[in-house]
């Protein structure tokens, strides 16, 4: 009876696991639908963006499969290491030849035909290395000066992203810096003391550019500018309101038709609002909560405090950007470019992805020493 029972332990949390593909399958779904009549018109081929991203997820089923049969606790040596990459890939983006420039920003890295986009990676980064940080010696979290070391990571990459521009992951990422914080149990003067800097400093971003005043101006009021800063939260609403509660049927989507921009990345929730209607959308974040709470559980259940601080802070950062880009889709905070995870098209956002819940997965299996 022993013996069974250390069997299915050694399985981990397959509920999670089978969640975390089951959303990745369906983005393929979404991205096709999403996608093929954009990569008709541009590229001759309605395939083209799902080939892609079909591509992202066997690599990612790869790493994450794979990743779940290392025991976690030997991560604790790449914490600096996996920082150290990270801002060095981020300000590899600012190399002439080497960035990638889309849109007025520079936020990839061309690598053999192929473009990375190293803030993706920058937030595991940042999650190995806290988590590394602060499980050598949990006492840290106590004194200001000893959370100051995940601070100056989280504000270094912050800086790089910024720059590039790109703020709406750069605000992911000063969000998971704040949650590592507070998970690793600080006290709530600390976070106070972290927390009235970053409050005046978003104020202020957004004034330095002139452009995100605009963005800001569109978000009060779209229809002051409709074919400018307006026009993709305005089309990103007529599509959620055009599905309606039951929506208009999978592959119907009408926005699509290049009437909103981004539709099988950053507002790819809209075309799914549009075909799947309010009762579809809510299965799908229902979906996603229960991946959320899994995490979070594996997280709790985990027997030292290295495994609880890296499945939590990437369940973290799975459920901050998630939560981001609908607010983005939904008209609720100003509009940005952040992919929503496992669903949007482009391969860095879903390997890594994968790979990080291959992490979290990992830890359901062998949180016990097995």
């Amino acid at each position: 009876m022993k013996k069974t029972t250390t069997r299915n332990k050694s399985l981990g949390d397959l509920s999670f696991f089978i969640a975390v593909v089951a959303l990745a399958a369906f983005g393929l779904v979404a991205v096709y639908s999403a996608s093929s009549y954009n990569a008709e018109v541009q590229y001759g081929d309605k395939f083209y963006f799902f080939k892609k991203q079909l591509v992202g997820f066997l690599l990612g089923l790869c790493a994450m499969v794979a990743i779940s049969f290392v025991d976690y606790r030997k991560l604790k040596k790449i914490g600096l290491p996996a920082l150290i990459i990270s801002l060095v890939l981020l300000a590899l983006v600012f190399v002439p030849g080497l960035g990638k420039t889309n849109y007025g920003a520079t936020r990839g890295i061309g690598v053999g035909g192929r473009t990375i986009q190293p803030s993706e990676l920058a937030k595991y980064g940042l999650i190995l290395f806290a988590a590394g940080y602060f499980a050598k010696n949990p006492a840290r979290m106590r004194s200001f000066k000893g959370i100051l070391p995940v601070l100056g990571a989280g504000i270094s990459i912050c800086t790089l992203v910024i720059l590039e521009p790109n703020m709406s992951v750069t605000v992911c990422i000063g969000m998971i810096m704040v949650g590592l914080v507070f998970l690793s149990g600080t006290s709530w003067k600390n976070l106070f003391a972290i927390g009235v800097p970053i409050l005046i400093l978003i104020p202020a971003l957004i004034l330095a550019e002139p452009y995100r005043l605009k963005r800001l101006s569109a978000f009060l009021n779209p229809w002051a500018s409709p074919k400018d800063e307006g026009y993709q939260l305005i089309q990103s609403l007529y599509a959620l309101g055009n599905g309606g509660m039951f929506g208009v049927g999978l592959f119907n989507s009408r926005q699509k038709y290049r009437f909103l921009p981004f539709s099988e990345s950053d507002f790819i929730l809209s075309v799914i609002g549009e075909e799947v209607g309010f009762f579809g959308v809510l299965v799908l974040f229902a979906v996603i909560g229960f991946v959320i709470w899994r995490g979070f559980k594996i997280a709790k259940s985990c027997n030292d405090f290295y495994g609880y601080m890296l499945a939590a802070g990437i369940t973290l950062a799975f459920a901050a950007q998630c939560a981001l880009n609908a607010l983005v889709v939904s008209g609720c905070i100003p509009p940005t470019g952040l992919p929503l995870p496992l669903i949007s098209s482009g391969n860095t956002s879903l390997i890594v992805t994968m790979a990080g819940m291959g992490i979290v997965f990992g830890i359901s299996r062998h949180k016990n020493g097995k």
